[in-house]
């Protein structure tokens, strides 16, 4: 799990001029909240909000934020939501949700497909449904990922949300008979929406 140090300051404007005023001065506005506190209107930096993004690897992330002018210590909180403009990719708006350490959250973790399939090899088709799925324990517990080994898998073979091995002190939200991925016997060439299918080799994004 991830653990970076992030600046952030007390804001007092609302609405949307003062938010593009802050934008224009490069920081993006932001809220802090969560159960049994007050939320508290913030604004970060772009680019250290951008610079924290980058040294992250794949999953979730803890900040320890510093907040100027707030009176206080660090908060410690994740990401719950991060705005982006749709055509220049620029971040608008952060919600930030505070987080202790004693008291479980829920949050999504990436499937990692690992592997060469036997199914694949025999002309069948890897089809996955879901790339990740929603796990509730504790912050700092998170794993950065879920593994699938699917050497052993045929065609017909399915892997669902009960075959997953997490530790013990993870709870997953999925229903167990819920599909993870299953291997095509052929190609359809209509899928459902949110599944992919990738031929020849078990490929992720």
């Amino acid at each position: 799990m991830e653990i970076l140090e992030l600046n952030a300051t007390l804001r007092t404007s609302t609405g949307n001029s003062p938010s593009r005023a802050l934008r224009r001065e490069g920081n993006i506005p932001a809220v802090l909240y969560g159960p049994g506190s007050e939320s508290v209107l913030l604004s970060v930096g772009a680019v250290d909000l951008e610079h924290a993004l980058k040294k992250a690897s794949a999953g979730q992330i803890i900040f320890n934020m510093a907040i100027q002018n707030a009176g206080s210590g660090a908060r410690t909180a994740m990401i719950k939501e991060l705005q982006m403009h749709p055509m220049s990719r620029k971040f608008l708006h952060v919600d930030f949700y505070e987080i202790s350490k004693d008291r479980k959250i829920t949050a999504n973790v990436p499937i990692v497909v690992k592997g060469k399939c036997k199914g694949i090899e025999d002309g069948g088709m890897l089809q996955i449904i879901q790339r990740e799925v929603e796990v509730m324990c504790l912050p700092f517990e998170i794993p950065q990922s879920i593994p699938i080994d699917i050497t052993d898998l045929e065609i017909g073979d399915s892997i669902h949300i009960k075959d997953l091995k997490v530790a013990e002190n993870i709870e997953l939200s999925a229903e167990a008979n819920e599909t993870i991925l299953t291997i095509l016997s052929t190609k359809s060439d209509e899928k459902t929406p949110g599944e992919e299918v990738v031929e020849g080799t078990a490929k992720t994004k």
